[in-house]
């Protein structure tokens, strides 16, 4: 009687190994540390399912607040992994590599120039005083509250641009009348107001304010009078 042949197939090592070289790559990634463009990235998903109706406002907020505080990718993977526009895992977050040289592939050294950002997360910041206003500047008030004091400001831009988000929390900016500030962004259960009275000058500097507003307010008003002592002419 012929003996019959048995044909019997193993996972080899290598398999193995492979798995096991790409869970390591995965692990090493979600250790690496988030940049603030990778924190907007997540939180513009987040904003954009609230607005869908895939979030509630509750959600929402957590995960925002959450976003604006991760350290590493691993810590944004979660909160847009259940989203259809959501960040699949963190090698799929877009992360400057060497060139050769030694000089970051895709990254300019200046595209972050003139660039600030004042966050407060169940906190308090302003700027005041005698202070420098660059290009761009990122306001953020998480369960707390940001000012921005222009009177004595040195505006060196003709056109400033100030990002605004303020969840459970408030933007204030003081601009002095006659410049010119557009308003514009989303206001979820909140406000976003300017309270300035006079027309802007001609020629004057334009702040331009786009705000991300849910249960809080972002706000423009003329700058908080000064108390004159007795007998001090205005």
């Amino acid at each position: 009687m012929p003996a019959l042949g048995l044909t019997v197939r193993c996972t080899t090592p290598a398999t193995d190994s492979i798995t096991s070289v790409e869970q390591e790559r995965h692990d090493d990634n979600d250790r690496i540390r988030v940049s603030d463009s990778e924190r907007e990235q997540v939180a513009a998903v987040l904003g954009k399912a609230a607005a869908e109706g895939r979030l509630t406002l509750d959600e929402y907020t957590d995960r925002v607040g959450q976003a604006y505080a991760a350290k590493t990718r691993g810590d944004l993977v979660p909160l847009t992994s259940d989203l259809p526009a959501g960040l699949p895992s963190a090698t799929a977050m877009p992360f400057p590599t060497p060139a050769p040289g030694g000089d970051l592939a895709g990254f300019s050294p200046s595209a972050g120039a003139g660039v600030d950002r004042i966050i407060a997360i169940f906190a308090e910041d302003s700027r005041t005083g005698q202070w420098r206003v660059p290009a761009r500047l990122e306001a953020r008030a998480v369960f707390g509250s940001c000012q921005l004091q222009f009177q004595d400001a040195q505006i060196q831009h003709a056109v400033t641009r100030i990002e605004a988000t303020a969840i459970f929390g408030e933007v204030a900016l003081f601009v002095p009348e006659g410049v010119e500030v557009r308003l514009n962004g989303v206001a979820i259960f909140g406000s976003k107001v300017s309270k300035l009275r006079e027309l802007s000058r001609p020629g004057a500097p334009v702040i331009e304010v786009h705000c991300q507003v849910a249960f809080g307010s972002v706000i423009v008003r003329p700058p908080k009078r000064r108390w004159l002592r007795r007998g001090q002419k205005d």
